[in-house]
């Protein structure tokens, strides 16, 4: 079990799948987002969000270069498979959502 985003930073392991780490979003301060969820945006291969024009800016602002990926009701069966074939990978993804803490 990995403890935090920095241990696997930039490494996949082969056979090993990948972390998907749910990170809670700050609701209208961007400076209030964690540490720990900054460190997990940027090591994210791809992240996850119900609004990418809401969640754009507070990757831009960590330095997150991950892959922005429209996670809604209304997504797309293959995107959803993407993310899942990217966790079995070993690729880390980050879920986070426009309105706070994420709900699973």
């Amino acid at each position: 079990m990995r403890s935090s985003p920095s241990d696997r930073a930039g490494s996949e392991h082969e056979g090993e799948p990948g972390s998907l780490y749910v990170v809670a979003t700050p609701i209208g301060n961007l400076a209030d987002l964690t540490a720990r969820g900054a460190e997990a945006l940027r090591s994210a291969r791809s992240v996850a969000a119900e609004d990418t024009r809401r969640t754009r800016p507070l990757l831009e602002r960590v330095g997150a270069t991950g892959r922005l990926v429209r996670l809604d009701a209304h997504a797309k069966e293959a995107e959803i498979d993407r993310l899942v074939r990217e966790l079995l990978g070993g690729s880390d993804v980050a879920l986070v959502t426009d309105a706070g803490t994420p709900a699973i």
